[in-house]
This record gives C-alpha cells, structure tokens and sequence, in this order.
C-alpha cells in the first residue's frame, strides 16, 4: 500500500487543522491506518489508530480529546482532525497502514508509511 500526507501547515496555538492520507492499492480499505509523529530531535511516536472498518480507535494520552482520527473507505483516505493545538504538537506527522489491530501493538514502529507532512503550532 502506498501511502500519500496532506494538509499539513502552520497553525497558532488553539487553533485547529486536519491532515489527510490518501492510500492506493486494491485491499487499502483492509488496513488499520494510523497516525505518528516525529519532532526535532525526538523519536517518532504513535498519535492515534483505526480499525479498517472505523469501528475501533484508539489515541495517544497526549492527544485523547483533542485529536479525532476518521477514515473514508470509500476514498481510501484516513483522517486526523487536531483541535486544541500546542506548540508541543509541532512535528511532522506520518501515516501508517498495518495489517490487523492490537492495542498491544498499534504503538509499534511497523508497516507502511508515507512521507510525512509539517505541522508547526505557533505560540
């Protein structure tokens, strides 16, 4: 599966922006899609996950309740809708695809990626 970001951009603090991943492949719809970061100088880490059929989610503690994560099978495209943003949530963020959904997992550096796209939250 080929993973394609958008959407990414500079945001001030409180603001709000959301980030999309197009997928290609013929089973794109059957993949868990996910979200991670990575910061300067920091590792990359996991944002947030869904299930491919969208009815299981799963977030960082970070962002629980200001980022939502949604997907569209139909446009083979996953979402992450960030609201609330801090300057701490400045990074760039990558899509991920994996087979299956295991919350033991879902955090682990695995599968596919794309090429990542820049959020910078401005204070």
């Amino acid at each position: 599966v080929q993973l394609v970001e958008s959407g990414g951009g500079l945001v001030q603090a409180g603001g709000s922006l959301r980030v999309s991943c197009a997928a290609s492949g013929r089973t794109a719809s059957s993949y868990t899609m996910g979200w991670f970061r990575q910061a300067p100088g920091k590792e990359r880490e996991f944002v947030a996950a869904i299930s491919w059929g969208g009815s299981s989610t799963y977030y960082a503690d970070s962002v629980k309740g200001r980022f939502t994560i949604a997907r569209d099978n139909a446009k083979n495209t996953v979402y992450l809708q960030m609201n609330s943003l801090k300057p701490e949530d400045t990074a760039v963020y990558y899509c991920n695809a994996r087979r299956g959904f295991s919350i033991a997992t879902i955090e682990r550096l695995e599968g596919s990626w794309g090429q990542g796209t820049q959020v910078t939250v401005s204070s």
